[in-house]
């Protein structure tokens, strides 16, 4: 499902920003995009969201920030490390017989010599405010995913609702198709000639009871409505089920494809036609369910 959420929080003199943003993938899929001083952080944020996301591909966008308060002291100079470097350097600049002297342009690009807060602060100590700003950006992401729910449940109930009335025109024309297909067999036979030679009502019985079994569908009807009502427990639960209602899709497909291949009348292969249809819509919209 798609959606859109972001959160703030402020503290100590720093600034967390928290962007979220998901657009619909059959599966899970979590990427975070933290910057180097909140790396550490990054399975305490996806257990975060996975505790509250479960279908989907959400980007997170994590952006730490100094606080204008803080401008002023934000870079820091180790003195002690530059210290170490002039000593290390000119022992070597000696030992290698070297002249000159250890700029100070040169020390101030020496790794560690100088330090903003973020990096003198641990990771862990920004966690609160990160899981403040988070939690604030699931939020109004699971808020704007609930408002699109509400879309695709209509859309895929008036689905469901479609198939079922089909389903109740085939199960009222099925009987009917035996009967048919003995008056069809009775005319068959009158228009070849072959009446005069007498067929045994027996013989005609056994035919028509062979096709009658190779042709039912009432176990496929039977079942297809079993889903239908399982889809109606999906909508009464608070729990995800985008993957239960894939499932369920993909079960009535199979019965609906077994209808099509065992019924042999023309109404019932015009509703199979609309099942399928209204069924394919079905799945595609299941894909953006949670």
């Amino acid at each position: 499902m798609t959606g859109y959420g972001r959160g703030e929080c402020a503290r100590d003199g720093f600034k967390v920003t928290v962007e979220l943003s998901s657009v619909n993938r059959k599966q899970s899929e979590i990427s975070v995009n933290l910057p180097r001083e909140l790396e550490v952080l990054e399975a305490q944020i996806r257990d975060e969201i996975n505790r509250r996301i479960a279908r989907g591909r959400l980007t997170t966008r994590v952006s730490l920030h100094s606080a204008e308060t803080r401008e002023a002291a934000r870079v820091h100079l180790n003195r002690g490390l530059a210290r170490a470097y002039v000593q290390e350097l000119g022992k070597l600049a000696s030992e290698l017989r070297l002249e000159g002297s250890v700029s100070l342009d040169l020390l101030m690009r020496a790794p560690g010599v100088l330090q903003t807060n973020e990096e003198l602060a641990d990771a862990e100590d920004f966690w609160p405010a990160v899981q403040k700003a988070l939690l604030q950006g699931i939020e109004m992401l699971v808020k704007m995913r609930t408002r699109e729910g509400a879309h695709l449940r209509k859309d895929l109930s008036s689905r469901v609702v479609a198939m079922r009335k089909s389903v109740t025109r085939v199960k009222k024309q099925a009987p009917k198709v035996q009967q048919r297909y003995r008056d069809q067999l009775l005319e068959r036979i009158r228009n070849s000639g072959l009446e005069s030679v007498g067929i045994e009502e027996e013989r005609l019985i056994k035919e028509v009871v062979f096709f009658a079994d190779r042709s039912d569908i009432s176990e496929e009807l039977t079942r297809l409505e079993s889903h239908f009502k399982q889809y109606d427990d999906c909508l009464r639960t608070e729990e995800p089920v985008g993957r239960t209602l894939d499932f369920l899709a993909q079960e009535m497909n199979r019965e609906i494809n077994t209808i099509g291949s065992k019924a042999n009348d023309s109404l019932i292969s015009r509703e199979v036609v609309l099942l399928k249809t209204e069924l394919e819509k079905f799945r595609e919209q299941v894909q953006n369910v949670e």
